[in-house]
């Protein structure tokens, strides 16, 4: 065998970069595996059990994921990890929620061991009303979501066969004048439908707002739509009013600003979150309109207490659009049970190959610290020690050498704290945008940023979601938040629309050496390297 991996009795695999077959080797292993670590030379992947099962409900058998593991292996499998793969794939779809002629809930099993097991614990009392037979439990009417949630803790993940309200019927069409859906956008609807509620992983740039769109033309009913914040819902209604037979009278926002509620809807997260007396005061928009579909844009943002008014809506069809699955909370398990399980995932070099969004080169660019403030690091909290090396004001020096380079090109700067932000625009002399930037101002500088009128702009973490910047072929990350990896998917992503000359895409990161932001760095890194990026490291004085 002479394959680039190593497959470990812990379940981790080691990748060899270098090896001619790395690149074929990460594309399978992003099916059913995690990034966890991604230095130079080798990377390290961990087979989870959510990773499994996600591959699972997306089609894959266990024998495809042993495929994988044999073809590209250095050294035989290990017997343990053969066994537990094969064994934890199988506990998927073990257990069924599916309605009775009646109409009831029930979970089922071809097992009856495995339903008493399940059944017997504690936490399962309140959630099932009662045993029909050796195969059936009686699950309680308002549990549906309650219940995957537990089952999937217990590691007996549960398929969801119960079906979905069709909702108000509503008429709604594709309009496809002077473009057309990809292969890769409507493999990923009907990868959706048939699923019957799930999440669909693709690239910034990739066209999820068509995916969402396409998939309101298959369920032609009222739908929802969930976003992150009031520039992205105003982004979603102008493309459903360009890309589908939606008129203006027939799209509606419900945001602070605006409340309105019409056949497809357009929401923000904070308005769902916001509350009056100690309770969630547009709860009731959730039923509002009896919804036949609710989309999750950036799903992996999705708020907690969205999952558990979430929770209440299982017999409502659900699709969640993301970049990346991962959160920084950890709640993948409650996207799985409450959203639904990965249905579709194309890698973004796959996409990349075809011409759908551009190729980018990723550096990292050291700088050091002044010795002033190197004896500040040392003396500063943990917290504070991250401020202070993200802010380094040598990094200023940095962005004027880059800016230089890349005179002309669309560059964004993009930082975490105002002051910097304020400081880096006035010693650049060039606008900036933050959360505190009118809407209408925002909107204004955007515009004269994709018209060419100013070349450079300076972003708060506000350009992180959905802002549509199609000529944008440099950014600049000067500061970020702790190294998220799911921050890192949409800053890349801001740079990857295809551009009309066909130029690659550039990505800096400004570190400074030796401190909790290079540690930071290697987070961030580690999400490059899942979707194939090479990452280049230079020091500033080579620049």
């Amino acid at each position: 065998m002479t394959g680039p991996l190593i497959v470990q009795s812990d379940k981790t695999a080691l990748l060899e970069v270098a090896h001619p077959d790395a690149a074929d080797a990460r594309h399978d292993l992003a099916v059913f595996a995690e990034l966890e670590r991604a230095p130079e030379h080798i990377h390290t992947y961990r087979i989870t059990k959510l990773g499994l099962w996600n591959a699972r409900a997306a089609g894959h058998e266990a024998e495809f994921v042993l495929g994988v593991l044999d073809r590209y292996a250095k050294f035989a499998v290990p017997a343990s990890v053969r066994t537990d793969i094969s064994e934890t794939m199988a506990r998927y779809g073990r257990l069924v929620i599916q309605r009775s002629e009646s109409g009831e809930l029930e979970l089922v099993s071809d097992s009856p061991t495995v339903l008493l097991e399940v059944a017997r614990h504690r936490k399962m009392a309140d959630l099932l009303g009662g045993r029909i037979n050796e195969h059936a439990y009686r699950i309680q009417d308002w549990a549906r979501g309650a219940l995957k949630q537990e089952l999937l803790k217990l590691g007996w993940p549960a398929e969801d066969l119960a079906g979905y309200t069709p909702g108000t019927p509503h008429e709604i069409d594709l309009v496809e004048a002077d473009w057309h859906i990809r292969d890769y956008q409507k493999l990923a609807v009907e990868k959706f439908w048939h699923g019957g509620s799930g999440v669909v992983v693709l690239p910034c740039g990739a066209g999820k707002t068509i995916v969402g769109a396409t998939a309101m033309t298959v369920a032609k009913s009222n739908t929802l739509i969930l976003v992150t914040n009031t520039v992205s819902a105003r982004q979603w209604k102008s493309e459903l009013l360009k890309r589908t037979s939606l008129t203006e009278e027939e799209v509606g926002e419900y945001s602070g600003s605006v409340k309105e509620i019409k056949p497809v809807t357009i929401a923000t997260y904070q308005i769902l979150t916001t509350k009056r007396k100690n309770e969630y005061a547009h709860l009731a928009l959730l039923d509002a309109n009896d919804w036949g579909l609710i989309i999750y844009d950036e799903v992996h943002l999705l708020p907690a207490p969205i999952f558990k008014m979430t929770a209440d809506l299982q017999a409502r069809r659900r699709l969640g659009l993301t970049a990346t699955l991962v959160r920084e909370d950890g709640k993948e398990g409650d996207v799985f049970s409450l959203i639904g399980p990965k249905r579709f995932d194309a890698p973004w070099k796959e996409i990349e190959a075809q011409g759908y969004i551009a190729p980018a080169a990723c550096c990292e660019v050291r700088v050091d610290l002044l010795d002033d403030e190197r004896l500040d690091y040392a003396m500063a909290g943990q917290d504070e020690r991250y401020r202070l090396a993200a802010t380094n004001p040598v990094k200023i020096g940095v962005m004027q050498k880059l800016l230089e380079r890349h005179k002309g090109e669309p560059t964004l700067i993009i930082g975490q704290y105002l002051d910097q932000i304020y400081t880096v625009a006035e010693s650049l002399k060039v606008p900036y945008i933050t959360g505190e930037t009118p809407v209408d101002e925002r909107e204004r500088l955007f515009e004269e940023f994709r018209a060419g009128k100013i070349t450079t702009l300076v972003v708060s973490k506000v350009a992180n979601f959905s802002i549509d910047l199609p000529e944008a072929s440099v950014a600049i990350q000067i500061s970020g938040a702790y190294g998220s990896r799911q921050e890192e998917a949409q800053r890349l992503g801001r740079l990857l629309r295809p551009k009309g000359d066909g130029r690659k895409a550039w990505f800096y990161t400004i570190i400074a050496r030796d401190t909790v932001d290079q540690d930071f760095a290697q987070n961030r890194q580690r999400f490059l390297a899942e979707q194939g990026y090479s990452y280049e490291i230079i020091d500033a004085d080579s620049l």
